[in-house]
């Protein structure tokens, strides 16, 4: 099927982001169209242009505006595989990808590599002309779907941005939290806040990822729902099964499909018992394919998670396959080294939260000692202020219009006496009660 608008189609490996006309019908938006074999076009179409191609609905459509701020999201349709994750915005189908923002800078690189994943998944699929020969099964080795191949794409690419901006929070972090823990001011202080800030926003988006791809992992439904190729596999052993004259023919019919779509035959399948046993073997395939690839990149997003939050406890999905790595097919031992990579990085990093902490504490204990040093000094001025009033009462008792006989009495000594007994008597009251209150505590 053709778009009606107007196409123009890039050579594989060339560059995406060329100028395209623009065009005076609203709604027309430029996409990027990657096909199974690592054909790259760029095509205009307008929003009913992509529902009928892709049997969205409109309001499933809208979640991959760019104008409109949605959290991220995994969904599975019918024909489709919706993704926008972080800067990724993508519409899978089984045998295509098409993406939105490309010509976003942030976007080339998952592009490029999507491309490169595209083609070398093409050209293993070419090298195998006998698809069910015993050597492929001895191997073990098996090639995923095309979905599951551009979602994998999709995963690396956000739960990398995630990381590395997390990684990147981190060590700003760390030299803002050690200027502020050997001098507090105001600039330092400032700086503090806005990592804090940026942490709650990076931790919120991670929280999402974490979400979205814990709650496809609780439900066996949404990732059958995701397996497109066993979708159109289905849809062919009921048009076979209806056209078929008997069942050798249909089990032909079902092994072309199965060799065009999956490449490989896995050992499970014996052509000859029937289009049910197919069906069945092929769903609990993809489904356990899918279930170790997003359980892969939910024990990334975990460990990207602890690290901002410090949790130190690992997830159990991520305990299961650990524990169960030498059970796992060839073809995901690089997802198994995914995890342990994690956990051994989940484990040199999540200090940042307890790190974070510790210096709010340590900040919070050098205000309140500043705090008690000027209280003591309050203390020790308003005693002073007291005795200095006591001093100058003595001057005022003086100053009253009352006759005594100390006023008949002229000379020096007499006033030296009043005066020095005063002084002496103020001092020594203030120090009096500077030893109380050290005895009893109230200053140090």
């Amino acid at each position: 099927m053709r778009f009606s608008e107007e196409e123009k189609v890039i050579k594989p490996g060339a560059d995406v982001g060329v100028r395209i006309r623009k065009k005076g019908v609203t709604g027309i938006r430029a996409w990027l169209l990657l096909n199974s074999t690592g054909d790259t076009h760029v095509i205009q179409a307008g929003k009913h242009a992509i529902m009928h191609r892709t049997g969205l609905s409109a309001r499933d459509l809208r979640i991959l505006d760019p104008l409109l701020s949605y959290p991220s999201t995994i969904l599975g349709r019918e024909k489709v595989i919706m993704i926008n994750l972080e800067h990724i915005k993508a519409i899978i189908t089984a045998n295509e990808v098409l993406l939105l923002n490309f010509k976003d800078p942030s976007v080339t690189p998952f592009v490029d590599e999507l491309h490169s994943r595209i083609v070398r998944h093409h050209s293993h699929a070419s090298k195998t002309p006998n698809h069910d020969s015993k050597d492929d099964q001895e191997d073990g080795m098996k090639i995923l779907p095309f979905e599951f191949v551009a979602l994998e794409a999709c995963l690396e690419a956000a739960c990398g941005v995630l990381d590395n901006e997390a990684k990147t929070l981190e060590q700003e972090a760390h030299g803002a939290l050690e200027k502020l823990t050997s001098k507090i001011n105001t600039l330092n202080l400032e700086l503090v806040r806005q990592i804090k800030s940026r942490l709650v926003a990076i931790t919120g988006r991670v929280q999402k990822v974490r979400d979205e791809l814990e709650h496809l992992l609780d439900d066996d439904q949404d990732m059958a729902e995701m397996s497109l190729t066993h979708k159109l596999f289905q849809h062919h052993l009921q048009e076979t099964s209806s056209t078929s004259i008997n069942d050798v023919e249909d089990d032909r019919h079902v092994k072309s499909f199965y060799h065009t779509y999956y490449l490989t035959v896995p050992p499970e399948i014996s052509f000859g018992t029937g289009s049910t046993t197919y069906s069945n073997v092929i769903k609990q395939n993809d489904v356990g394919e899918l279930e170790m690839l997003l359980e892969a990149y939910f024990v990334q997003i975990d460990g990207t998670l602890n690290k901002l939050s410090m949790v130190m406890t690992v997830s159990p999905v991520h305990q299961v396959v650990c524990d169960n790595a030498l059970l796992v097919l060839p073809d995901t031992h690089d997802r198994v080294a995914l995890m342990r990579h994690d956990h051994v990085a989940l484990m040199r990093h999540d200090h940042l939260r307890e790190y974070v902490d510790d210096t709010e504490d340590y900040i919070n204990i050098m205000l309140d000692d500043k705090q008690n040093h000027l209280l003591q000094m309050g203390i020790m001025l308003s005693t002073a202020t007291l005795v200095i009033s006591a001093f100058t009462l003595v001057a005022g008792v003086f100053g009253i219009n009352i006759h005594i006989k100390l006023f008949d009495v002229a000379g020096t000594r007499e006033f030296l006496w009043t005066v020095g007994g005063s002084t002496v008597g103020t001092i020594f009251f203030y120090v009096f009660t500077i030893v109380w209150c050290k005895h009893k505590g109230l200053i140090l």
